[in-house]
């Protein structure tokens, strides 16, 4: 179609109706010696021309031309667009974005052509047929997800189920600032044999997804559990073997990925009558234990009166519902027990002790009274519940918090406390890396051997392969506690630096506080005092309220039981 426009040199448009491109020709006229891109712009608006897509070269070229003086005839200056679709597929093939470029004077898209456009490239999956109607309607879109797959759901980990019921502790549930929660410690739970105790719940596959293309999706399945190997007095049921029974009559202790049961031997007292007791299980002596005599028990230690000097050695938790009198202060009736100890992997519990030489795996609960005693626990030690709650001399070891009512006396006796010195901690960190490293070393070598049979089908044989993908496997699954054993490990040196000495009322001169190389004297009495680490060396503050630290440990930090 031609148009004359005024006011302005003569401009003659053109559209081509087959190749829908638009020419000017442009008569140089004196009385307009200059134009520019919006007066040429304005003429095609006029013109009715403004939708078609501009040639920004040709627009410069006809303008430069004419401004020199110049006619300009057959510029090819527009053209009629189509809309354009674009589709593109995510990597993960979970989502498809549509890209809609309106149309500039040409046909606009339809949604005919876009479900064509998506059927040619297979997206059949999740099609967001709302969204599509909104781009069409709207005649451009950018980047926009008009189908969505679905996402493989992953499987839940398998978990094993405690079947017994829930009974009062016997030991305190130990936090890791030290606070504790001193229960009833009530009778020793028994189970029959045949009874059920553990139910393991094996680990799921998870839900397949489904990308756009319509291909399936697998998921991430559960991590399994089993039940611990080793798992002494207990057995698979014949008709279930996710079922954990007790094989023998005994006591229930929860171990790591299982329970166990101990053979319980039960007595009135330990004296000269009964002989010495070294017994693979739990023992539970209803009344004292004699001086001299001593107590041995793979499992734990229940005594319901008073232990004399006496030696006691538990693979479990000790617990003493009086007191012990220990053999350090010299001879008592006229014999040496100054080599008598107690000794547990887990904890210590009693109402008082005197001058007992007592080491725990665990953490060390006394009610009333620690006097003249030696005491090392690799958690805590608490002196005070419901009595006293004093420590009077002797010597206090503890990784991660001592914690008293009252420490020392008016005479100022000398008792030494000790926080945050576990130097085998250290040890254990950089012995547990080390080893994790030698592994790691080696499942790389299995891996190369992996990635050359990839690469090179038919030079590595089937056999080879499979013991290379399994030794993968278990390498992986090694590597893996490991960290978590490092990381349990990390996380209890972390604890120690926070390490501290808690007194609720008094803290009497003569009071040494040490960890590692610092060491703190008390020079005067004071009041309710937290001791711990300060910019510089160890330092006495205001009893602090540590129940930001109320959580229980971490995985790895729990007390060990012999199996």
């Amino acid at each position: 179609m031609d148009n004359d426009l005024a006011p302005g040199p003569l401009l003659s448009l053109t559209l081509d109706a087959a190749t829908r491109v638009l020419s000017a020709n442009l008569a140089h006229d004196a009385r307009f010696p200059r134009i520019d891109a919006l007066w040429l712009r304005e003429q095609l608006g006029a013109a009715g021309y403004a939708e078609l897509r501009i040639r920004p070269d040709a627009i410069k070229g006809l303008i430069a031309r004419y401004n020199a003086g110049q006619s300009v005839e057959a510029v090819e200056i527009a053209e009629c667009a189509d809309a354009m679709l674009e589709v593109e597929v995510a990597a993960d093939g979970l989502s498809a974005e549509l890209t809609l470029t309106p149309a500039k004077g040409g046909r606009p898209a339809t949604k005919a052509e876009l479900l064509g456009l998506l059927a040619a490239r297979g997206i059949v999956e999740g099609v967001l047929v709302d969204e599509i109607n909104r781009a069409i309607a709207k005649g451009q879109a950018n980047r926009l997800v008009i189908a969505r797959g679905r996402e493989a759901v992953p499987g839940e980990d398998g978990w094993l189920e405690r079947l017994l019921p829930e009974t009062p502790a016997r030991v305190p549930n130990v936090r890791p600032c030290g606070r504790t929660d001193f229960r009833d410690f009530g009778e020793i739970l028994v189970v029959q044999e045949g009874e059920g105790l553990m139910r393991r719940h094996p680990a799921t596959r998870g839900e397949d997804g489904r990308n756009v293309l319509g291909q399936p999706i697998a998921p991430k399945p559960g991590r399994d559990v089993r039940f611990a190997s080793g798992l002494r007095g207990t057995r698979a049921a014949a008709e279930d073997p996710d079922l954990l029974v007790a094989a023998c009559d005994g006591q229930p202790v929860e171990v790591c990925d299982g329970i166990i049961v101990e053979p319980i031997y039960t007595v009135d007292s330990v004296n000269m009558a009964t002989g010495n007791i070294d017994f693979d299980g739990t023992v539970r002596v209803r009344n004292d234990i004699q001086a001299g005599m001593s107590v041995r028990a793979s499992g734990d230690i229940e005594v319901g009166g008073v232990v004399e000097p006496a030696t006691l050695e538990a693979g479990g938790n000790i617990i003493v519902r009086g007191g012990v009198m220990g053999g350090l202060g010299g001879k008592t009736a006229g014999k040496d027990f100054s080599a008598v100890a107690i000794r547990c992997d887990g904890s210590f519990t009693a109402t008082y002790a005197q001058q007992a030489r007592i080491t725990a795996g665990d953490s060390i609960f006394i009610d009333d009274l620690a006097m003249q005693c030696q005491l090392v626990a690799r958690n805590h030690i608490r002196v005070g519940n419901q009595r006293r709650g004093h420590i009077i001399g002797g010597k206090a070891c503890a990784n991660l918090s001592i914690h008293a009512r009252v420490i020392g006396a008016h005479n100022r006796i000398r008792t030494e406390l000790e926080i945050g010195a576990d130097t085998a901690l250290s040890q254990a960190v950089q012995a547990k890396a080390q080893e994790r490293d030698i592994q790691e070393n080696k499942l790389l070598e299995v891996g190369k051997l992996l990635n050359f049979a990839d690469r090179n089908p038919g030079k590595v044989t089937s056999e080879m392969l499979s013991r290379a993908e399994l030794a993968a496997a278990a390498l992986s699954t090694g590597i893996e506690a490991l960290r978590n054993e490092e990381e349990a490990l990390r996380f209890r040196l972390e604890l120690a630096q926070q390490a501290r000495v808690n007194v609720e009322q008094t803290v009497f001169e003569g009071v040494t506080v040490s960890m590692g190389e610092r060491s703190l004297r008390i020079p005067q009495v004071l009041a309710a005092s937290t001791i711990r680490l300060a910019d510089q060396g160890l330092g006495v503050f205001p009893l602090e309220d540590d129940s930001h630290f109320d959580e229980p440990q971490k995985p790895g930090g729990e007390s060990a039981r012999r199996r």
